[in-house]
């Protein structure tokens, strides 16, 4: 078949595929990073290095320990923790080797090599035809994930979007930087880990171009939304073409990508057990670029980062306009991850420094001003407001009067959540799929907070997850107000899209989310769900109404992050291990005595 106008290999249906010796392999002692930065051509192949003793030993501790022995999670007993199921639900592992890309390649000759991918998930391969037999829509899903592998002159480079040919493919055609990530991960779990490595270099390349849109140019340190290959016939010869948000519907930079980047580089080198890659000095200069972008001072009083409409996931006008939870969570989590992936010298022991000073920043504010259960919300409702000085109760002058109807009947007696923004006399509600998951695995959520999500997620089941996981964002906007906040935009209707529409992709989070506070059987449920149709389905990129009881009215068929997400959520309770990819501890350092801030107290 065709993919973008290039021929694809056997590889992406079979086991294996061969490749042609690499300028790389040729010649090694060119392996540096700046060799290729100046050739956007090259592979992005790279000659491994031993790790002993490197900066990546000091992250944080695997989860669970599996590593060494199965045990179960240390939390506070509540409700919803069923021991019986996460025991069932634990394997024993045996330790793992470091893990290099060269030890997958055997040699033929001295021109071409077979791949053969090394450890997979768990005891069950998705190659095995017992796995397949056993597990009909693993098997369906992994042969629409290979056929959206995406080839630039021979090396796979990522995955498109989606593969429905029965609409206009606009920009789903393309490699998107946040829907490759499940993807990844789910390559990653299945041991393959070149098409990672080289979506990392190309995307890194791609981020050291200028930017210009309408003649004015970005941030250097901003990474594409995306990327397209392009085949020139004429000169047999291929292209990468960005889009940094000039040829994006609202024209909105990404601010996520990087971030998103950040987190991928982390999840591939506790993956791989492989530091080189992320030791590069290319790489250390394209996490400081992004770091750079998002640590400058400025008039802004908080420690969040401002960010437009549609600068994320939600791409399109839904009026998170201000500190979206989505940007904030992901903020947090790239600063941990890049904390332990720079290295704490010359340049970088700059950024380190600063990076430590924000986490406390920005930990202590989102813990306390962005944190909503049933005492907070009663003490917003008893707000005063117009006051002054250091002593004021209500900070940002939130008028208890804006309290939307709907929150006091959705917020339970058991469990709490970020809501979606916090800004000057503004409060925005929501309930946000993406960040409360981001919030867990990331710790910026406390082991309370993050109990207390899921406590959440469990009483409010019927609105959070309904008939087809998940809801991205909850509640809907409707009437005049939607007409307002969106612009009249007819894809975001109430229940659809963006608007309170349940995206399948969330599953992978959310399973994250319930193996790090040990809840699996609430990932369970959800997983039951999922496989009830979304096979059948053709894998849609989400589903209308209050319940996703329909297939979204303009939603693309064989949609990938939905086929990966699947696969990743299924990969991660069968191998729990596989958390420690997504998963930081909490650190230690980050967590001073909360006391409830003054804001929240009456």
């Amino acid at each position: 078949m065709k993919i973008l106008g290039h021929g694809v290999s056997n590889a992406v249906h079979g086991i294996g595929f061969r490749r042609p010796k690499s300028f790389l392999d040729r010649y090694p002692e060119k392996s540096r990073m700046s060799s290729i930065a100046t050739d956007v051509s090259m592979n992005g192949s790279m000659t491994s290095h031993d790790t002993t003793n490197s900066i990546f030993e000091i992250d944080d501790s695997d989860i669970l320990k599996l590593m060494d022995r199965p045990r179960p999670i240390n939390i506070e007993r509540n409700r919803s923790f069923d021991e019986k199921s996460y025991c069932e639900m634990s394997i024993t592992l045996s330790p793992r080797p470091s893990y290099r890309m060269a030890d997958n390649f055997r040699i033929l000759d001295h021109h071409e090599y077979v791949y053969s991918p090394g450890r997979r998930s768990g005891f069950h391969t998705p190659r095995s035809e017992s796995y397949y037999e056993a597990h009909p829509m693993i098997a369906d899903a992994w042969e629409a994930l290979r056929r959206s592998v995406v080839h630039f002159r021979g090396q796979p480079v990522g995955t498109i979007a989606a593969l429905d040919h029965s609409v206009e493919e606009l920009n789903y055609d393309q490699v998107f930087v946040r829907d490759f990530v499940p993807s990844a991960l789910a390559f990653l779990m299945n041991g393959e880990t070149e098409i990672v490595k080289n979506f990392l270099l190309k995307t890194l390349l791609l981020q050291s171009r200028e930017k210009m849109v309408d003649q004015f140019k970005l941030g250097e340190g901003v990474m594409p939304a995306s990327f397209k290959v392009t085949h020139h016939p004429a000169r047999n010869y291929e292209t990468l073409t960005a889009d940094f948000g000039e040829s994006a519907i609202g024209r909105v930079a990404p601010v996520d990508s990087g971030f998103w980047w950040i987190i991928l580089l982390r999840a591939y080198t506790k993956s791989t057990g492989d530091s080189s890659l992320a030791e590069l000095p290319e790489c250390q200069r394209g996490m400081r670029l992004i770091l750079s972008l998002c640590l400058s001072e400025g008039f802004d009083t908080f420690p969040t980062l401002l960010c437009a409409d549609g600068c994320c996931m939600i791409d399109r006008r839904m009026g998170v306009y201000g500190y979206p939870i989505e940007i904030q969570a992901l903020f947090f989590m790239a600063l941990r991850c890049a904390l332990v992936l720079l290295k704490q010298e010359g340049e970088g022991k700059d950024f380190v420094d600063r990076i430590v000073q924000r986490l406390h920043a920005l930990s202590y504010h989102m813990r306390n001003y962005f944190w909503l259960d049933l005492k907070n919300l009663n003490d917003i409702y008893r707000y005063k407001t117009e006051e002054y000085s250091h002593t004021a109760v209500n900070k940002f002058n939130v008028m208890p009067d804006s309290l939307p109807d709907w929150v006091f009947d959705f917020m339970p007696s058991r469990g709490g959540y970020f809501i979606g923004n916090v800004s000057p006399a503004k409060m925005d509600f929501r309930w946000f799929c993406l960040g409360n998951c981001v919030a867990i695995l990331s710790s910026l959520a406390t082991p309370e907070q993050s109990a207390a999500i899921m406590d959440l997620i469990e009483e409010r089941w019927e609105e959070l997850v309904g008939e087809m996981p998940l809801k991205i964002c909850y509640p809907a906007i409707e009437s005049h107000q939607w007409r307002i906040v969106t612009g009249w935009d007819p894809k975001n209707t109430r229940w659809s899209y963006h608007n309170g529409g349940s995206w399948p992709v969330l599953l992978w989070l959310l399973t994250a989310a319930c193996i790090k506070t040990g809840r699996p059987q609430i990932a369970r449920r959800a997983i039951d769900l999922i496989e009830s149709r979304l096979s059948k389905d053709h894998w849609p990129e989400y589903y209308d109404g209050k319940l996703g009881r329909y297939i979204g009215k303009q939603a693309r068929k064989f949609q990938t992050w939905s086929i990966a997400g699947y696969l990743v959520a299924k990969m991660m309770l069968e191998d729990p291990s596989h958390l420690r990819m997504v998963s930081l501890e909490e650190d230690k350092q980050l967590k001073p005595l909360l006391k409830r801030s003054s804001s929240w107290t009456c």
